[in-house]
């Protein structure tokens, strides 16, 4: 059975489970016996080497999630010990109201360069690297077969309009797509087989939105200061 799990996401959490237990996240994981290769632990910023460790004994998979972890002030992801671990890793966007547009292609990017600047090299993290963790390591970390175009493989899968100006003029597409590509290169999403996106458009995606704004309960206007006069944070 899979477990999706958000753990030592912050240093709060770290703390308060030193005051309940007396052991940090993932050693109380371990010590319940939780962890194994079934479990999807998102974030994992504080950890230590030896947490590390046994994520990567356990072999538990670790989604990054840079964009949020950056909009949240969670800390700093250990990409470099993580990797000289083994741990397997894979890209993820956590949820709206902490990563407003969940746009996978700037989670590559973001987690790229992210990697290079905090840990100052600029080769850590390379372009292959940051897109196999967008596409395979997020099949292997869910147990789906896909995540490549190959024989016997789940039809999943998107096609580029290599036409576009983002993509020019296309020395090598793997590093295009992942520092130079947004959203709007992306012409057709295959999943299973089916088609849910052509010509950059959803079916009913006009609808959808229109759907999508009945929700809004505030709007710029309708907005107050909070205390200090910072902004509510929604707007943050």
């Amino acid at each position: 059975l899979p477990i999706h799990i958000h753990l030592s996401e912050t240093q709060k959490e770290v703390d308060d489970c030193l005051s309940l237990y007396g052991l940090r996240p993932v050693q109380w994981l371990e010590k319940i016996e939780l962890l194994g290769p079934n479990v999807i632990a998102a974030h994992v910023i504080h950890v230590t080497d030896e947490e590390i460790g046994i994520l990567a004994r356990n072999g538990v998979k670790v989604v990054h999630c840079p964009a949020s972890n950056m909009k949240l002030a969670s800390g700093h992801f250990p990409y470099k010990k993580m990797r000289a671990k083994g741990v397997e890793i894979s890209l993820g966007t956590d949820g709206c109201s902490s990563n407003n547009n969940l746009d996978m292609m700037e989670e590559m990017k973001i987690a790229a360069l992210q990697a290079k600047l905090l840990h100052n090299d600029p080769t850590l993290l390379p372009a292959g690297t940051a897109f196999e963790m967008a596409t395979l390591g997020g099949a292997r970390a869910l147990g789906i077969d896909c995540g490549e175009i190959a024989e016997g493989k789940l039809a999943d899968c998107m096609l580029v309009d290599l036409s576009n100006h983002r993509l020019a003029p296309g020395y090598r597409l793997v590093s295009d797509m992942v520092y130079s590509a947004d959203n709007s290169c992306i012409d057709t999403v295959i999943c299973d087989g089916k088609i849910l996106m052509r010509g950059g458009r959803v079916k009913d995606e006009e609808k959808i939105v229109a759907e999508a704004r009945k929700y809004k309960k505030n709007g710029p206007n309708d907005w107050k200061p909070e205390e200090g006069g910072r902004s509510p944070t929604i707007g943050t």
